[in-house]
Parts: C-alpha cells; sequence; structure tokens
C-alpha cells in the first residue's frame, strides 16, 4: 500500500482498508471487471474497506444496518471523493469502487487481507466494531504489494446458531420479515415475538466480539453518514411521511413501502390493543 492511498484514504474517515491481490479472490462476477475495462486479472488489485456503521440506540425495531441511511449512499459519496484524488495522483491507472454489488466476494478477500476473523454467523468480524461493518473495494491496476493470509475463523463458541430462531421457527427471521405478500397468523406471531419489523441483528448481538468491543468503546461509528437521518424506531408514520426520494435512500426501500408498512401495522396494532 502506497503512503499517497494510506493518506487519501484516512482523510475521509477510513481506518479499516488493506490490500490484496485479485488472483487471491474469489471472483463471483468477473464480467463486471470486463465492463470496466479490465481484463488481466493478475495485474489487479482490490483495496478492501470495513466501514462500521452502528450508532447507541436505546431500543431499536429495525435491524441496527437499517436505521441510517442506506450504506450504498455512503460508498457512493466516499468513491466519488476518493477515487478522482488517486487517478490524479497516478494518472496511468485506473480505480474503480464497488460496495456489494461486487465482483468478488467481499467477506472472504477482508478476511484473507487482514481486516477481520469470519464468524459462525457468516459475517466478518472486526477486531473493534465487532460484525457492525459495511465491506467495499476499490480495485485498480495500479501495482501494490500485498500478502494474503489465511481466512481466519472465530472460537466457534455456539452462541450465534444457539440464539439464532431459525431452526425453531423453520426459516430466517430476516428472510420473512423482508418476504413480500400477506402473512400467515403464524409469521406475524413470529414478527411480533422477535421484535423485528425489518432483519434481524441476533446473531450479532450475543456474539461474545460485540460485547467485547462494546464494553472497549470501539464499536460505535465515528462516521457522520451514519449518526445523521436515523430512524432505529421506525413507524407508519414515518413511512407515509416520505417522499419517494427519501424512501429510496433507505435499506429497506428495494422491498417497496407495503412490505415495510404491513410489519409495522403488526406492531403498532399489538400497541393499541394493549392501551385499551
Amino acid at each position: 500500500m502506497t503512503e499517497f492511498i494510506e493518506k487519501t484514504l484516512k482523510g475521509a474517515g477510513i481506518e479499516l482498508f488493506a490490500p490484496i491481490s485479485l488472483e487471491k479472490c474469489i471472483l463471483t462476477r468477473k464480467y463486471k471487471l470486463e465492463r470496466c475495462g479490465f481484463s488481466d486479472i493478475s495485474s489487479l488489485s482490490a483495496i478492501m474497506i470495513a466501514v462500521p456503521y452502528l450508532v447507541k440506540h436505546e431500543r431499536r425495531n429495525i435491524s441496527a444496518y437499517a436505521v441510517p441511511k442506506d450504506y450504498h449512499g455512503f460508498f457512493k459519496e466516499l468513491f466519488g471523493r476518493v477515487i478522482p484524488v488517486l487517478e490524479r495522483e497516478y494518472s496511468d491507472h485506473r480505480f474503480v469502487g464497488f460496495a456489494d454489488d461486487s465482483p468478488i466476494d467481499e467477506r472472504s478477500a477482508a478476511a484473507m487481507a487482514g481486516l477481520g476473523i469470519v464468524g459462525d454467523n457468516g459475517m466478518l468480524i472486526t477486531e473493534k466494531y465487532s460484525s457492525y461493518v459495511f465491506l467495499g473495494e476499490i480495485i485498480t491496476d495500479l501495482p501494490i504489494e500485498s500478502v494474503a493470509g489465511e481466512i481466519r475463523r472465530c472460537e466457534g463458541c455456539g452462541k450465534c446458531k444457539l440464539a439464532c430462531p431459525t431452526e425453531k421457527i423453520g426459516q430466517c427471521l430476516s428472510a420473512l420479515t423482508q418476504k413480500k405478500g400477506a402473512l400467515s397468523p403464524e409469521e406475524q406471531q413470529i414478527i411480533l415475538s422477535h421484535g423485528y419489523a425489518w432483519g434481524c441483528d441476533i446473531c450479532q448481538e450475543v456474539c461474545p466480539h460485540t460485547k467485547r468491543a462494546i464494553a472497549d468503546g470501539t464499536i460505535y461509528t465515528n462516521i457522520e453518514y451514519f449518526k445523521n437521518d436515523n430512524l432505529p424506531l421506525l413507524t407508519l408514520a414515518d413511512i407515509d411521511s416520505m417522499t419517494d426520494l427519501e424512501f429510496a435512500s433507505r435499506a429497506y426501500s428495494w422491498r417497496g413501502r407495503e412490505t415495510v408498512k404491513r410489519n409495522l401495522e403488526l406492531f403498532e396494532s399489538k400497541d393499541s390493543q394493549n392501551q385499551t
């Protein structure tokens, strides 16, 4: 990693980043590289980035990742600031940013680059922020030295698997909250009993790495993008008052308003009944 790249990323508020040769990565969408004009994979590197997003709130009824604005917006802004700077410094080379819709398996690449370990819950777990990080990368043909390590895994304490409701309810709770259409009475009760109107954080919450990061005081983000416009206790009124543009800036927007409203109606109907 060059000193200039390090300085540029740190200047943009990025703390966790490391390079890895693309040859060491698992390619999932090679065509995306070709669309960007990259043909020789052996000459490419990925600068892996882990971005903390957790903000402290006393109560939430949605997964922590969905409390702030959609993280894709953050990476779009980040790449819009950083990549032009890198292109000016290294004018003979190309830089392209990806987040989520990536040509590589980001989790394994980040683990091999040394940003964290892979947990039994399938997430990348970092030392400072546990698994509350979003992953992205800048792929470049600039020669960057990197040493890919083995993918390290967590201790396998089993707490995430024990706490996960999937086996008990026969399906993933997060997937259930995102299911389109009408829910059966049983499915409605499952959502109500676990308190999530969107997503699920149970496996992250019980993880010893999360508890240690909380005790150490390192787990919460310092990035303003994730600290602003938070909606930890989402309501029907919130959804109804959003313009289409505002709604599109939220992580749950891809499923449409009706799916989110259906779940919120369950909770608000229950609260109304409890008050009478």
